[in-house]
């Protein structure tokens, strides 16, 4: 879908002061003059179509035009490529007055035709617009941020408040619908539930996938755009709204921006309910640790998916959550305090996930398959999984990373070896600190600045720290060796520890 620009009514061109334009009687048929412009353009081309975007205030003078042109298919072409209207500069001796053929043309096909005066520069018309357009893009933006803080504290009051409150700001009524189209919250909605036109919109909305919505025109000409509600997008509820005049983008946003604050204020959808009742059972000893994984996620084995955020101060909240919630397909999200996420999944995301995920400002990570007992060092995994995106600043999966030297030690064998290399750094490090350095060092190939980066200290505080773990240690950190088994003792010590 093409984004639309800013753009601002023909009226208001037409009566700005100072241009003295006049609209040819005939030529502007009713609403025409409401008819949006998103820019002024000058083309004295004899077919200009093909260079338009549309919703154009086109100027020419003529200079290429005959009173013995016939004119009717350079119209026709202007309305095909949406031009809004046509203005024409009298340039005597060129075109002392207004060619008949033109103007006739131009009545007959509807197309709106602006006589400019010979003392308006066609620049001054095109100032105009680009001012004009500039401001309504501004007042735009500060509607969209003022609907944006209403419907937020209306949520506060919870789903009918924040329903009504979007109804008002999109000058119309609004509903939230349930699995059988019933209306679960509504304001000023049409009391014969649903019109006639909308449960076949309902059902191809819930048929499909991802963020997407509908519109449609009611009996009685009231315009109807209707989405899924956030997070859980392939849900069975939705948001429905309408109203006399159709929806600019603007208004598109303020009901996305409501979507999202319904799902988090009372979206208690199929996923909700699951996640409800298995930890229910979980905290009174119901269900096993499988049997509550079974009922969240159907399948027979599990991923930990992780991210760490690549800016360091990257800011979390809601949004996020149920951002993540969507596209990994799990409702087992952790935001954790750092910024980064830990999520539980039954199939591997796509590249295409992971590479929106990089997207958002996070490094994820996907451990390998495993069952629901063995979820615990699949996490102990992510954390060097972690380290070695971050230090690449790409997504990272353990079957991917992995050329299969870890799972030819046994797992008892390797906790064994880790405890034994680490030994002697966990007894200096009384503060638990070297630990961490070595890792992030290791991580980014023995780099001072990117270890310092990544740890948010100074390098020469890298410099002392890894010369603290060559003496806790006894080794020398420069011999490729040492660093591949101190590696290994890192990343199984973490297994181990789970």
């Amino acid at each position: 879908m093409t984004q639309q620009v800013a753009s601002v009514p023909l009226r208001e061109v037409v009566t700005a002061p100072g241009l003295a334009l006049q609209v040819v009687d005939g030529s502007a048929r009713p609403g025409a003059l409401d008819l949006p412009v998103c820019w002024a353009h000058v083309s004295e081309l004899r077919d200009p179509a093909p260079y338009l975007l549309g919703g154009e205030l086109l100027l020419t003078a003529g200079v290429n035009m005959s009173a013995a042109d016939d004119l009717d298919d350079y119209v026709a072409g202007l309305l095909a490529a949406g031009v809004t209207a046509l203005g024409f500069g009298l340039t005597p001796p060129m075109h002392d007055r207004l060619p008949e053929p033109l103007r006739d043309a131009c009545v007959d096909q509807g197309l709106p035709l602006l006589v400019v005066p010979r003392r308006t520069p066609f620049l001054a018309i095109s100032r105009t617009v680009a001012v004009a357009v500039a401001e309504a893009a501004q007042r735009e933006q500060r509607r969209l941020a003022v609907a944006r803080e209403a419907l937020a504290r209306a949520a506060q009051g919870g789903l009918a408040a924040l329903v009504r409150e979007l109804a008002d700001r999109v000058d119309g009524w609004a509903a939230l619908v349930g699995a059988h189209d019933e209306r679960v919250a509504a304001h000023r909605a049409p009391a014969a539930w649903p019109p006639a036109e909308l449960p076949d919109l309902f059902a191809r909305l819930r048929a499909g996938r991802g963020r997407r919505s509908a519109t449609t025109a009611l009996a009685d000409g009231t315009s109807v755009l209707a989405q899924p509600v956030s997070p859980q997008a392939a849900g069975s509820r939705l948001l429905v709204v309408g109203r006399r005049d159709r929806f600019g983008e603007t208004d598109r946003a303020v009901v996305a921006a409501a979507t999202t604050l319904l799902g988090l204020v009372g979206g208690a959808g199929p996923a909700s309910t699951a996640l409800a009742g298995a930890t229910t059972g979980l905290l009174l000893g119901a269900l096993p640790r499988g049997a509550a994984l079974a009922r969240l996620l159907p399948g027979t084995g599990y991923r930990v998916v992780a991210g760490a955020p690549r800016r360091r101060s990257r800011p979390g909240g809601p949004t996020d959550h149920a951002w993540l919630v969507e596209r990994l397909g799990t409702p087992l999200v952790d935001l954790t305090g750092d910024g980064g996420f830990t999520a539980v999944v039954t199939e591997r995301p796509s590249r295409d996930a992971l590479a929106a995920v990089h997207g958002q400002g996070w490094v994820p990570v996907v451990s390998r398959h495993c069952d629901a007992d063995a979820l615990p060092r699949a996490a102990g995994e992510v954390t060097d999984l972690l380290a070695r995106g971050l230090a690449l600043d790409r997504p990272v999966v353990a079957e991917d990373a992995d050329l299969g030297l870890s799972t030819a030690v046994r797992p008892e064998a390797a906790a064994a070896f880790a405890a034994d290399v680490l030994a002697p750094l966990r007894r200096a490090d009384a503060q638990g600190g070297l630990v961490e350095v070595l890792r992030t060092w290791l991580a980014h190939h023995g780099g001072w600045e990117a270890t310092a980066t990544a740890l948010g200290i100074h390098r020469n505080s890298v410099r002392h720290r890894i010369a603290q773990v060559e003496r806790a240690l006894g080794v020398d950190l420069a011999d490729p060796e040492v660093r591949m088994q101190l590696w290994f003792a890192l990343r199984w010590a973490d297994i181990g520890s789970s």
